[in-house]
């Protein structure tokens, strides 16, 4: 198994297409539906990270992990629960800490927005006010010391929620390296492409190449 590519909440494993077009697609890489990992299951971080915890025990070698926002905290909890089978690991507007305020407020904007929107998303709507309520007591804090994998930490210039979260969690990870992307927001993979793409390949040629 290649890279697995996580996508965040409201995107789908299409929207990392254009990124694996400059890093150079291979039939390697996985992109797995966090949607269709827990269907006919109860929504909640629990079952979304133990299906995702067994796609990534499949791999007999170690492998290489980026995850943006839910997608980069899945990718982070399994690098801190295994860290034996992490070669490389990007988070992407990732927070150790789940902001819980935000996570209310935004769990009460899904509740005055009708259902029709979330069609396309993935998760009924339903799904994502459960999935942001199971995740709001999350807090990686005391177990970053785990990670002993290379790691990129990324953030959109624009994204504000997340720019200070990203940049102490370069700095209490073991072996990390914070970089910003310009003119980007949250959803880097989808509104800047062709950069995330070009700084994705420079850090895997650069690992690869140093035999870590």
């Amino acid at each position: 198994m290649g890279g697995i590519f996580v996508h965040g909440l409201g995107q789908t494993p299409d929207s990392w297409n254009e990124v694996l077009s400059f890093i150079g697609e291979t039939e390697e890489h996985v992109c797995p539906d966090l949607a269709e990992s827990v269907k006919n299951q109860n929504v909640n971080y629990k079952n979304l990270y133990k299906a995702f915890s067994a796609l990534c025990d499949k791999s007999e070698e170690p492998i290489d992990l980026c995850g943006l926002s839910l997608g980069g905290v899945l990718a982070l909890n399994y690098a801190i629960d295994k860290p034996e089978k992490v070669r490389s690991l990007v988070l992407i507007a990732a927070p150790y800490k789940m902001p819980e305020m935000i996570l209310k407020f935004q769990n009460i904007c899904f509740r005055f927005m009708p259902k029709s929107l979330f069609q396309q998303m993935g998760f009924e709507k339903k799904d994502y006010i459960d999935l942001c309520k199971s995740m709001m007591k999350l807090d990686f804090s005391d177990s970053l010391h785990r990670v002993s994998c290379p790691a990129m930490i990324i953030c959109g210039e624009k994204d504000r929620v997340n720019g200070k979260m990203s940049k102490q969690l370069a700095t209490l990870l073991q072996d990390a390296r914070l970089e910003y992307i310009s003119g980007a927001g949250h959803e880097v993979n989808v509104e800047a492409p062709d950069k995330l793409g070009v700084l994705l390949k420079e850090f895997y040629e650069k690992e690869f190449k140093s035999g870590r």
